[in-house]
């Protein structure tokens, strides 16, 4: 690791910069012989200089083999200090907390504890983690108040003063205002035409009933690079993302129109290819559209359904129960780890029409397909539609093993519903997909996450599309 002289930053201008070798690095810890002169170095602080424990500082989370070790070393691969990081709950929820920092005497004004605190909460956050605690000594808040960590409360140790704390994490917030947040104003002039952005109750919904029928439309396009990157993954969740929006409004799809362009014959065979293969797993046919050749790759579909009662996604009041219905089979689409899921593509067509049909069974006051804005904020998105807050029980969300729950509700999870309705309301069998109840609506705008201790960390602070209720 390297650092650039500060002496001089000129650059641009010309002049020359000084590069120097950093006195330390911090890296996860790789064999007994840094993991032992850590361990040693917290007795000799926390047991024989400060007298917090008696006799040793081991605890259950030195023997978790979830833990993480972090370790300062100088150039001659001394240890100059370290910290720990691990799940707060056997089954990890996002939730991990950091503790045993610590520095050799010698290194105490060089940096390396502020380096430390910054490399835990650079790695918490790689690891999809949502809430990240630490429990520090009173006298070392202002240090973590700088680097930006937020007071909890006072809480005591071994007798001797802490400060409870957490480092804000902004996974959710980032993509949400990176995919949503534009929409209310970037839509308004379609929004001040009669109708515009669909009747009141459906507004800004995932489909729009269409006047005077029981037709419902849904129509959703796929960004350029992923068609250019996968274009049989593309032609398959341009019909799976359209179809998800008609099931969500409990909606019997007929048909879908398609607008395909590429710049060479053999990609455009390609995407239509996936789209045709999602067309014949979901039995639905493409019954036409527009196809062209020779034009930088863009791919849309249209989805047309029928029912005489659509299910809003606006339609939930405070106090409904949200309950997720998903897919958590499957695994990471190849070269999408952790934001596409894959379950689809494995369903036959039976299983596919079960969990199409789910909503229109179960008939709840409020629905909404999970999208790219997450499982967070696709619920957001309910929520603001619906005129209310909400908040999601982390540890009842229905997930797969082979996704951490920072990535599980933050990313496109193939098949997945959130509903809302009254306590108590019976739920449709939804076949090979899982159903939990997993939170309510409130009268706090926004997203909150709720824990199995009680606590409660915001995740979308406000309104997601700023569409407002429908």
């Amino acid at each position: 690791m390297y650092r650039v002289d500060t002496q001089d930053l000129a650059g641009l201008s010309g002049a020359a910069t000084r590069v120097v070798e950093s006195e330390f690095i911090v890296q996860p810890c790789e064999s007994p012989a840094q993991l032992s002169p850590y361990r040693a170095m917290r007795r000799e602080t926390f047991v024989a200089e400060q007298g917090l424990f008696t006799g040793t500082d081991h605890d259950d989370v030195d023997d978790d083999p979830r833990a993480v070790v972090l370790v300062a070393t100088d150039r001659h691969g001394t240890v100059l200090g370290g910290v720990r990081l691990a799940p707060c709950t056997a089954t990890d929820l996002g939730w991990w907390a950091g503790s045993r920092l610590v520095v050799a005497s010698s290194a105490r004004t060089s940096g390396v504890g502020p380096a430390l605190v910054r490399a835990a909460c650079a790695h918490a956050e790689s690891r999809g983690v949502l809430r990240f605690d630490a429990t520090v000594q009173k006298r070392h808040e202002p240090l973590f108040t700088r680097l930006g960590w937020i007071r909890r409360g006072d809480v005591e140790v071994a007798d001797t003063p802490h400060v409870a704390m957490y480092w804000p994490i902004d996974r959710i917030e980032r993509l949400v205002s990176s995919t949503k947040a534009m929409l209310a104003g970037v839509l308004a002039p379609l929004k001040a035409q009669p109708l515009g952005l669909g009747a009141k109750g459906f507004r800004g919904d995932d489909g729009v009933p269409v006047p005077g029928s029981d037709m419902i439309a849904a129509c959703d396009a796929i960004i350029p690079s992923m068609v250019d990157r996968d274009p049989e993954w593309a032609g398959w969740c341009a019909a799976l993302v359209n179809l998800n929006d008609l099931s969500a409004m409990g909606a019997d799809a007929v048909g879908m129109l398609d607008s395909v362009g590429a710049p060479t014959q053999s990609r455009l065979t390609r995407i239509i290819r996936g789209l045709a293969n999602a067309s014949a797993a979901w039995q639905v046919p493409v019954l036409g559209g527009h196809t062209q050749a020779g034009v930088p790759s863009s791919l849309s579909v249209t989805a047309l359904g029928r029912t005489t009662d659509p299910v809003p996604a606006g339609g939930g009041r405070v106090g409904d129960r949200l309950t997720l219905t998903a897919d958590v089979e499957g695994g990471w689409r190849r070269n999408y780890q952790g934001q596409q899921w894959d379950s689809t593509s494995r369903r036959n067509s039976a299983e596919l029409a079960v969990m199409a049909s789910f909503v229109a069974r179960t008939a709840p006051r409020a629905a909404k397909d999970v999208s790219m804005a997450g499982l967070a904020g696709t619920t957001g998105m309910l929520a603001e539609a619906s005129g209310t807050g909400a908040v999601l029980d982390i540890f009842s969300i229905p997930k797969p093993d082979g996704a951490s729950m920072g990535e599980w509700i933050t990313c496109f999870p193939g098949f997945a519903m959130i509903t809302a309705d009254r306590p108590g309301a019976p739920t449709a069998p939804s076949g090979p997909a899982l159903s939990a109840e997993c939170g309510e609506l409130t009268d706090i705008p926004g997203v909150a996450l709720r824990w199995p201790d009680g606590i409660t960390t915001r995740a979308v602070t406000s309104t997601v599309t700023g569409l407002g209720e429908a």
